[in-house]
This record gives structure tokens, C-alpha cells and sequence, in this order.
């Protein structure tokens, strides 16, 4: 009789998981669906809980030119979550006993003597002072040529550039340590950084479907691979970074260097990989521990970053994770290792929008606070009547007007002297969100003043940041 009530209590509460997850899944599709529809969302997402994957599916053109849709197969740059293969392949190499985190780069890198002081550590950390290279190499790199890291090091090695700060005295978030990263992996294992990555990472993961791609330097054919979008300036037409008009064409002259992005993978790869990092089936425990540690400045502040990863630790949390943007793709990879939950978004669309709230939220059963509103549907007539210049209410030097134009029921924003191509849609007949990468509080407010003038604000975070006033 105990038997038999027991597995009835188990059938029951197979019955429950089921039907809440299924429940959960409507939902965060539903949140998706919804930010698709409105221009703020184009790529793959898996979410999973407790070693369940509760929603794997694709939202949007994976090619706009072939109309290929978007799915759990379809491959994605990873960005800047490129950057934890980066540091394993470190790891991998200290397990080996073939470098030291204390080693000083130069050991590696004698070209870069003058940065002696700058340690691997201090590299995977983000404490190194280095110059960040997208910046410098934007304005110096020859824009019919594909730069490689071999390049980048060759550029600082000439032109002996002074540290920003003292190593490990600060953290500062810079692309340069993960490019130097990779090339040291490159020297110590005595093999390409992408085949090292495949022989030591990817295959022995079964992820057979990651690798390292430079699209522009060495294109090829990929079953499945996605392309990275833009807009168009001034219209909802999206563009590959390919096209000067994009803004992007930087990527294409630095599309050879590797470490800090360029690896390319799937929801479903990913998902593998951190299942093994959580169960520690590939890293040690204590090698994960210690990728996962927040350590130190030398003046005594919490370092949130580890080897390759975010980290949100201490009491009653602990998440790991990364985010990135780079080549008109959008990504972000985090595990809540207490909850055992998994959230893996790749867009090929550089302005895609990350919910990570309202996942949480549908995740907990807790109320949904908007994150995204809904598009309202208004006459054109009635957005269009916002248009036009308002005269800022910034004294400061250098303060502009704020230029308001009308594209295909949407407001975009820009000023005179920056084309800052801001979309905004009506979420009110008076109020306007906008359409941002990794920014979900931007809005405009108008309010019609006793005098026939019109008031313009600017909103973030629920402040008024700038506002404006357009003469009647």
C-alpha cells in the first residue's frame, strides 16, 4: 500500500513539474514573440532549470537575403563570451604545468618587454592596464587590411605604449588582455589558438557545432550559420557590417584576431558547456573554483570577474556568466549555479534586447514588472505631431537640441551634431520606449505646455536626463 501511494505521490508531482514548465515555456515564448514583433529581438534562446530545458527555439531570419529562419542548430559569434574558452585554454595549460598565472606576459611575449610587470593574471582579470586596441587600432589600422593578433602585438611592441594603470590595482575591462591570452596559448602549446581550442575544448564537449570563424579574413560556406545585423541609418532595413553604412565596418579590418570573440556556437553546444562546468566533468572542482573567485585589488575591492566570466557571488548567490556584442551579433550566457538555472540568448541583430528580468521573474512565479512594453497602435498623424526641434534645456558647453523624425510609426532621435539613430515607440499617446541594446529604460516623454509649446524629456532609470522645448 506504501508502494503503491508513493509512486502515485511521484506520478502526481511529474504531473505538476510538467504542466508548470510547460506553463513557464508559453510564457518566456510569449515575452520573445513579443520583442520580435516589435524589432527588438532576432535569434536562438535556451533556458533550463534543474537540468530541464524548458524553452530551445529561434525567433527571426538567421539570413535576411535567403529568409532562413532562426533555430536551436543555428550558429552565432559568441563575442565577447568567447572569452571563457579563452582563459580554459589557459587553464588547461597551468593544469599541464607549461605556465604560471604569476608569470609575467613578457615571459611569453618578449616583444611587449616594457609591459613586464603585466601577469597572465592580471590579463584574465581585466587588472593588467593594458590599452584597449579596438580603440587605438581603430584609428591607425589600415582600413584594406584584416589585422591579426600577431598584428596587435606588433603595434604596441612599436609603439611602447605606457600602462593605464599599475597591474592589480584596479579592474578595467579591456579587449586587449584576451587577444594577448590567446597568442600566449598559441605559443606555450606550440598550435593554432583554434585548433587548440577544437583538439582540447570543443571535441572531447561533443560541441560540434563551435569553432573559431573569421568570417572576413577566411570566409566560407557553414550549413545553418547566422548573419550579424545592423541598421541602416535612419530605417529599419538591416545590414551586415559588411556595408560602410552600417557603422560597423570596423569588425571587418580586425576580423583576425582572436581570444577576446570569434568563437561561433549554438544554444545547444553552449548548453553542454555549461552543464560540464557546473558538474566539474571537465574543469576540476578546484580549477573551476578558482576561475570562478572574486578576488582583489591592491587596494582591497571585490574584482566581479574571474577567468573569462561575470560573476555575481556571496552570500545565498553565485552566477557566472558573460555578455557581448561584436559584428552585428548580441549574446549573453549566465548559470545561476544555486538555482541550477541555464539562460543562453544569441541574436544576430546588434540591437537585440536581453529580458534576463522577466525570465527570472516567469522562472519564480513572482510578478512580471515590465521590462518591455507592449507597442501601442497609433495613427500616424498622432506620432507624427512630435516631430521636430526642441531647444534643450542644457546650458552647458556643448549641449545640443534634440532633433525628433518620424519613421514608419516610430520616433528616431538624433542631434545635430550626432547621429545617434535612437528608435522609440509609443507605449502611451505621450510616452515612447526605446529600442536599445543592454538598456531597457530609455523613453521620451511629451507633455504640451499652457502656452502651445511642447516639452520634451528624456528619460533613464526613471530620471529625467535632458529635456527640451519645440515653439509652437
Amino acid at each position: 500500500m506504501i508502494k503503491i501511494n508513493l509512486l502515485l505521490l511521484l506520478s502526481i508531482c511529474s504531473l505538476v513539474c510538467f504542466g508548470q514548465h510547460k506553463n513557464h515555456a508559453q510564457q518566456l515564448d510569449s515575452i520573445f514573440a513579443t520583442l520580435h514583433a516589435q524589432h527588438q529581438f532576432n535569434g536562438s534562446v535556451l533556458i533550463a532549470e534543474k537540468g530541464k530545458v524548458i524553452l530551445e527555439k529561434g525567433y527571426g531570419y538567421s539570413n535576411e537575403q535567403t529568409k532562413e529562419l532562426n533555430n536551436a542548430q543555428t550558429i552565432y559569434e559568441l563575442a565577447s563570451c568567447s572569452k571563457q574558452f579563452t582563459a580554459t585554454a589557459i587553464v588547461l595549460l597551468k593544469r599541464e604545468g607549461k605556465l604560471d598565472y604569476k608569470d609575467p606576459i613578457s615571459k611569453y611575449l618578449p616583444e611587449l618587454s616594457s609591459w613586464n610587470k603585466v601577469t597572465i593574471a592580471d590579463l584574465l582579470r581585466h587588472t593588467s592596464g593594458l590599452p584597449e586596441f579596438l580603440a587605438d587600432m581603430d584609428n591607425h589600422q589600415d582600413s584594406t587590411k584584416i589585422a591579426t593578433n600577431a598584428d596587435v602585438i606588433r603595434f604596441y611592441a612599436q609603439r611602447k605604449d605606457t600602462l593605464r594603470f599599475e597591474p592589480g590595482s584596479r579592474h578595467r575591462y579591456c579587449n586587449t588582455n584576451y587577444v594577448l591570452l590567446a597568442s600566449i596559448v598559441e605559443r606555450v602549446s606550440g598550435k593554432p589558438f583554434a585548433g587548440f581550442l577544437q583538439q582540447r575544448i570543443f571535441k572531447p564537449l561533443h560541441m560540434d557545432h563551435t569553432f573559431i570563424y573569421n568570417r572576413k579574413q577566411q570566409p566560407r560556406t557553414i550549413k545553418n550559420i547566422a548573419t550579424g545585423y545592423a541598421w541602416a541609418t535612419g530605417s529599419f532595413r538591416k545590414i551586415s557590417s559588411d556595408q560602410r553604412e552600417s557603422g560597423d565596418y570596423f569588425v571587418r579590418t580586425v576580423d583576425g584576431v582572436t581570444g577576446t570573440a570569434k568563437v561561433n556556437s549554438t544554444v545547444a553546444d553552449i548548453y553542454k558547456w555549461i552543464t560540464a562546468l557546473k558538474n566539474n566533468t571537465f574543469l576540476t572542482k578546484s580549477e573551476f573554483e578558482e576561475m570562478t573567485a572574486v578576488t582583489q585589488t591592491s587596494s582591497g575591492k571585490d574584482i566581479a570577474y574571474g577567468f573569462g566570466f561575470m560573476l555575481s557571488k556571496g552570500a545565498n548567490k553565485f552566477s557566472f556568466g558573460h555578455n557581448g556584442s561584436w559584428d552585428g551579433f548580441a549574446t549573453l550566457i549566465f548559470h545561476n549555479m544555486l538555482k541550477d538555472r541555464t539562460v543562453i540568448i544569441l541574436q544576430n541583430f546588434k540591437m537585440g534586447a536581453f529580458p534576463y528580468n522577466n525570465i527570472v521573474q516567469v522562472l519564480e512565479d513572482s510578478p512580471q514588472e515590465t521590462e518591455f512594453h507592449k507597442k501601442i497602435a497609433l495613427p500616424a498623424a498622432t506620432v507624427q505631431q512630435y516631430t521636430g526641434v526642441y531647444q534643450t534645456a542644457d546650458t552647458s558647453a556643448g549641449a545640443e537640441a534634440h532633433s525628433i523624425t518620424y519613421l514608419d510609426g516610430h520616433l528616431l532621435y538624433n542631434t545635430a551634431r550626432n547621429t545617434w539613430d535612437m528608435r522609440f515607440y509609443p507605449i502611451s499617446e505621450t510616452k515612447f520606449q526605446g529600442i536599445r541594446q543592454a538598456s531597457n529604460d530609455s523613453y521620451l516623454q511629451f507633455t504640451p505646455m499652457e502656452n502651445g509649446d511642447l516639452k520634451l524629456e528624456l528619460l533613464q532609470g526613471g530620471k529625467v536626463i535632458d529635456s527640451g522645448i519645440r515653439k509652437k
